[in-house]
C-alpha cells in the first residue's frame, strides 16, 4: 500500500498534502507532531529526517533547502548618503571610499551637503568595502553603457592600426600623432575653438593651430602648413577614428606627400598617448578649459601657440621613455 501510494503520489498532490499538513504539525504538541509525522512518512514515502524539514518548512518538496532570507541592514538612506559620498569622491572604488569615509563623511556634514541622522551616521562608518560595491552596483551599472561592436569601414580597413606599443624604440623624428582639444567649455552645442595638437614621438616636438570648426579640410590645411615649419621632414601621421582625421582628403594628402598614415584602435585612447600628454601639458596648461568661439578668438589663440611655441620645444624640459621590459602581454616602463 506504502509503495503503491508513493509510485502514483503527483508533484500536486505531495503539494497539496504538505500545505494541508504543514500548518498543523509546526502548531500541534509533541505527541501529535510524532503521530502526523508517521502518518505523512507512509503516505508520501519520504525519509523521516526528509518529512521533518519539509513540515518545519526548512526544505521544499523537490528536496531544495529554503534559506532564510537575512536581514536588510542597510536601507534607502544609507544607499542614498553612499551615493552623495561616491559622487564627491569621484566615484572611487569601494576599497578606497571605505578608507576615505572618515575624513569626507564629516567635512560633507559641516559643509552642509549631508544631514544624516545617528543611526545612518553609524552604518556608513561601520559598512564594508564589498557591501558599498554592492549598494553601489545599480548606480554604476546605469553610467556604464557597453558599446556595440561596429564592423571597420573600408575606409577603416585601408588605414593600418598602431598601438601603443608599436612604435620602435629606434624611431627617428618624422613620426607625428595628432588630435584635436575642444574648447566648448561646459558645453558641446554651437560652435567651438578647436586646437589641432600635432606631437612628434620621437623627440616630443609640439605645435598646436586653432581651428574655427571641427573640419576634414582644415584639418588637412592645418597639418600642410604645420609641415613646412618642422624641423625635420615628416615621414608618418597617426590619428585617431574621427572622421575629420579619417577621410579621402586626408589619405589623398598622406598619399601624395609618401607620408606613411596610421590609426589607434576605437576608445583606446592610451594608443596616443604622446599627443593626449601634450594636449593637457601644453594645451590646458595654457588656454585652460573656459569656451572660446568665433574668428577673434582663434586669432588670439594663433597669436598665443606663435609665441609659446619656441618656448615649449626649446627651453621646457618634457619626460621621455627610457626604456622599456615586456612580459609576456605587459610591459615594465621607466
Amino acid at each position: 500500500m506504502e509503495a503503491t501510494m508513493t509510485t502514483i503520489m503527483t508533484v500536486e498532490t505531495r503539494r497539496e498534502l504538505v500545505g494541508t499538513l504543514r500548518a498543523r504539525y509546526q502548531g500541534s504538541a509533541r505527541e501529535d507532531k510524532t503521530r502526523i509525522l508517521e502518518e505523512f512518512v507512509s503516505v508520501s514515502g519520504y525519509h523521516r529526517k526528509a518529512a521533518i524539514r519539509i513540515l518545519n518548512g526548512s526544505q521544499d518538496i523537490d528536496g531544495r533547502c529554503r534559506r532564510a532570507r537575512r536581514t536588510k541592514i542597510y536601507d534607502e538612506a544609507v544607499r542614498q548618503a553612499l551615493i552623495v559620498l561616491w559622487e564627491a569622491s569621484d566615484r572611487v572604488c569601494g576599497k578606497r571610499l571605505k578608507a576615505l569615509i572618515p575624513v569626507l563623511l564629516p567635512a560633507l556634514e559641516r559643509h552642509g551637503h549631508l544631514q544624516l541622522d545617528a543611526a545612518v551616521r553609524t552604518k556608513l562608518t561601520a559598512i564594508s568595502a564589498a557591501s558599498i560595491d554592492r549598494l553601489l552596483y545599480e548606480v554604476r551599472a546605469a553610467g556604464t553603457r557597453r558599446r556595440a561592436k561596429r564592423q571597420p569601414t573600408a575606409l577603416q580597413r585601408s588605414v593600418p592600426i598602431r598601438t601603443f606599443a608599436d612604435w620602435p624604440d629606434s624611431l627617428q623624428p618624422g613620426y607625428v600623432e595628432i588630435d584635436l582639444v575642444a574648447h566648448c567649455g561646459q558645453r558641446m552645442a554651437g560652435s567651438a575653438v578647436y586646437t589641432l595638437t600635432l606631437t612628434d614621438v620621437a623627440s616630443g616636438w609640439t605645435e598646436c593651430v586653432p581651428l574655427l570648426v571641427r573640419e576634414a579640410s582644415l584639418v588637412v590645411e592645418s597639418v600642410a602648413a604645420v609641415r613646412n615649419r618642422l624641423p625635420f621632414l615628416l615621414r608618418g601621421i597617426d590619428i585617431d577614428n574621427g572622421t575629420e582625421f579619417l577621410n579621402d582628403p586626408m589619405l589623398q594628402y598622406c598619399a601624395t606627400h609618401g607620408i606613411e598614415l596610421t590609426r589607434s584602435r576605437p576608445y583606446h585612447k592610451n594608443d596616443q598617448a604622446w599627443v593626449e600628454q601634450k594636449n593637457g601639458s601644453v594645451v590646458r596648461r595654457l588656454v585652460g578649459y573656459r569656451r572660446l568661439e568665433g574668428v577673434a578668438s582663434a586669432e588670439t589663440l594663433s597669436e598665443l601657440y606663435t609665441a609659446a611655441r619656441l618656448f615649449v620645444n626649446f627651453f621646457q624640459p618634457s619626460f621621455k621613455l627610457k626604456d622599456k621590459v615586456r612580459n609576456g602581454v605587459f610591459s615594465n616602463m621607466k
